[in-house]
């Protein structure tokens, strides 16, 4: 393969590679320039990589065959290869434009980040270059600059392109130059690069967000000679508050020898988002079983706050709902780590709760996602729309298996806790709320109604299920919630047990508590209720929030309640005293939904800011 000398003063401008024209030049790298092209028909973006090379015909094959590679990795944390090509003897590629610039260019050399600041970045990048290691895949150029910043600032890994030029080359020094030697593991500087070499460049990357300083400094020589010989000076020293664990970590991924880091990528984020917490083990699920990383023992010892782990801005308008997927979903991620988000843009997405890693999206419902919940057994997902509909569609396939309608949008539903009946061809009961008036139980498997209650004369707003499967709870305009019972064979009668005095507000939520003895309410006073549904006796007000009450969740022990609202927050609060108030903050508009993962204190939350973000409350 040839390379050519670079002419810095002919840039391509005006030129047409495929069917785009460059329009201008975007940046300038080693081995390539990268342009922004026009579609010349649609008139659509992208971003033209130019490879600084000829290829002989003995190389074309070579190129191809490595950017097949590449333009097969599909990841939303990795900029998208759309088209690749050579004209007149130049390879080009055509990849997605993030329109946003890079980490370098939002943190410039010399800043300082905190730990949390960096773990959300960390996550995604590490997902990505999981992505890329499992496809047998080495990026060999991990740094600020090829970490963009797509439309919803989420980090998109770029420049896959060096593995091209480094696969390809029949030039054995090229291999081992690949890469920017600030970041280079010491086995690539020898010219025998392997998946944990990335690895180490992020840990550099890392090491340098942390210190604001390069790992090491010199010149290109010094450089490399302490990346195989020097021991990374102490980051505690040049950062104080650093947690041991964090330091330890980046230290880790650093170590000289490549089976002396951590195994994957993946485990590296892992064990950095472990140490953030004040040193203490970082209760996120783990990859290798269902058990928080901390005892509930553990974490009732700790003080009460709020992190982050998560912002998903995968959808394009406010987010209305969001269930976490109940654990051990199929054998190929035996973790409960999924989360199912509805909204406004009219689709259910599913993505990794702790990566922000999009899975699927389901498209089904012709308007927005007013709810969704999963299936007890984690095969299905329910989703209710303004289009009137509830569908029940597979979580793996997307297939809907039935639906439902309402004669006006859907506003709730609720799957019932066990199955109709014990025989393998009955599946769930889904009861649905509707601007109609109605709660209809149906069955989720067949499609068949079995059961409309009426007694409500204005539109329901919610619907819980009793964790029993014997009783049902709703409410709405009618400013009164009606518990109604579900008998353990046969078709529903909807006899009324009770119905609670009237309130004066309309209720938009309710909660059963996991033990079945309380039921949470809240709406539009402000308030949340915590009562006995069989007597309607109030065990607790909480009166904290400053505007309308719109969701409720349990936790998974029943000792806690989160209340998310329209004034911004989601609450955490003890259920028996209303006390103990943890605020999560980190919404820029209305909270529309809250769901509390069954193995521990993680919470997400959905909100018209048209994020989701993942928390940790402890």
């Amino acid at each position: 393969m040839e390379y050519r000398k670079r002419n810095f003063s002919r840039p391509r401008i005006g030129q047409q590679l495929g069917n785009y024209r460059l329009v201008h030049l975007l940046g300038r790298g080693s081995f390539a320039d990268v342009y922004l092209g026009e579609h010349i028909h649609l008139n659509t973006q992208a971003a033209i990589k130019v490879l600084d090379m000829r290829l002989t015909n003995d190389d074309m094959s070579d190129f191809l065959k490595e950017a097949r590679t590449i333009a097969h990795l599909k990841h939303p944390s990795i900029i998208q290869v759309l088209e690749f090509g050579v004209e007149n003897n130049i390879p080009f590629l055509v990849m997605d434009y993030a329109p946003n610039g890079s980490l370098r260019a939002r943190f410039p050399k010399g800043s300082r980040l905190s730990p949390e600041d960096i773990q959300p970045y960390l996550m995604q990048i590490a997902s990505a270059l999981q992505h890329a290691h499992d496809e047998k895949l080495i990026h060999r150029d991990i740094k600020p600059e090829n970490m963009l910043l797509g439309i919803n600032d989420e980090v998109l890994l770029a420049d896959f392109g060096i593995a091209i030029v480094a696969h390809s080359s029949r030039t054995q020094s090229m291999q081992g130059v690949a890469g920017t030697v600030a970041y280079m593991a010491p086995e690539q500087l020898r010219g025998m690069p392997v998946k944990a070499s990335d690895q180490y460049a992020l840990a550099a990357v890392i090491y340098e967000w942390l210190s604001g300083k390069s790992l090491f400094q010199g010149s290109f020589a010094e450089v490399a000679s302490q990346h195989i010989l020097a021991t990374p000076p102490s980051l505690s020293e040049q950062v104080p508050t650093i947690s041991p664990m964090v330091e330890s970590a980046v230290l880790k991924a650093l170590a000289k020898d490549p089976s002396q880091r951590f195994a994957s990528v993946q485990e590296f984020a892992y064990a950095f988002a472990q140490g953030i917490y004040n040193g203490e083990p970082y209760p996120i699920l783990s990859s290798a079983n269902t058990e928080p990383l901390l005892s509930p023992q553990e974490v009732n010892v700790l003080p009460l706050q709020e992190t982050t782990i998560t912002i998903y801005r995968g959808h394009a308008a406010p987010v209305n709902a969001v269930t976490w997927s109940p654990g051990n979903r199929h054998e190929a991620a035996p973790y409960q780590s999924f989360i199912a988000s509805g909204g406004d843009d009219g689709t259910v997405q599913i993505w990794d709760a702790l990566t922000g890693r999009k899975i699927s999206t389901y498209r089904g419902h012709s308007g927005g996602i007013s709810a969704i919940s999963w299936s007890p057994d984690g095969k299905w997902i329910a989703s209710a729309s303004i289009d009137s509909t509830v569908h029940i569609w597979e979580a793996d396939s997307m297939r809907k298996v039935s639906y439902t309608r309402h004669s006006d949008k859907v506003t709730a539903l609720a799957w019932s806790p066990v199955r109709l009946t014990s025989s393998p061809e009955h599946g769930y009961l889904i009861a649905s709320a509707s601007a109609d008036s109605t709660v209809q139980i149906w069955d989720a498997t067949t499609g068949h109604r079995k059961f409309i209650y009426r007694n409500h004369i204005y539109p329901v707003h919610t619907v819980a299920w009793s964790p029993d499967g014997r009783y049902i709870a709703s409410a709405g305009e009618d400013l009164a919630i009606q518990v109604w019972s579900m008998p353990a064979k046969d078709a529903p009668t909807g006899k009324i047990l009770l119905i609670t005095q009237s309130t004066s507000k309309t209720i938009l939520t309710l909660a059963w508590s996991p033990d079945g003895k309380y039921i949470a309410s809240g709406g539009v006073d402000q308030v949340v209720e915590v009562w006995e549904p069989f007597t309607g006796s109030t065990i607790c007000t909480y009166n904290k929030h400053q505007f309308t009450v719109s969701a409720l969740a349990w936790s998974p022990d029943g000792t806690r309640i989160a209340s998310a609202s329209f004034d911004r927050t989601v609450q955490l609060w003890d259920a028996a005293t209303g006390e103990n108030t943890v605020t999560y903050p980190g919404h820029s508009s209305w909270v529309y939904a809250v769901a509390w993962a069954q193995s521990g204190p993680y919470i997400a939350s959905a909100s018209s800011d048209k994020t989701v973000q993942v928390w940790l409350a402890v």
